[in-house]
């Protein structure tokens, strides 16, 4: 992976208006850099969607390990938060934070798209609009 690729990425990211942005709280920045810390190949995190569940999409994260050609890259924090331009558009304006509930703990997405859960809250179904539907 070049510097251009990422540096490219960076900048589709940099280019969308801020509420498309997907955001990341402190507390996500830290645990993040802390989880890449521990992947030295990792060139951030990457977030994504994926068909599943009963509802209809699941929330999927992995180490980047490489920058494709319709990635977008977000900086915060020196962290950078790798997302297709696919997923993007049922992510758009989400903020992933890392929180504790009870002895759990979990980086946790809080998505404006979503209109309906499952009970389980493993998948969830979005706003229908043209560029989902």
């Amino acid at each position: 992976m070049s510097s251009s690729q990422m540096h490219a990425a960076i900048l589709r990211a940099a280019a969308l208006p801020p509420r498309a942005h997907i955001t990341l709280t402190p507390a996500a920045c830290a645990h993040i850099q802390s989880m890449l810390a521990t992947e030295p190949t990792a060139l951030g995190l990457r977030v994504g969607v994926k068909k599943s569940g009963c509802t209809g999409y699941g929330y999927v994260m992995d180490f980047a390990k490489t920058i494709e050609e319709d990635d977008l890259v977000f900086v915060q924090h020196n962290v950078h938060l790798v997302c297709d331009a696919a997923s993007l558009t049922m992510l758009e304006g989400s903020s992933l934070d890392y929180v504790a509930s009870g002895l759990s703990r979990l980086l946790k997405f809080t998505n404006p798209n979503v209109v309906d859960s499952c009970g389980c809250g493993e998948s969830f179904s979005i706003k229908e609009t043209p560029a989902h539907g």
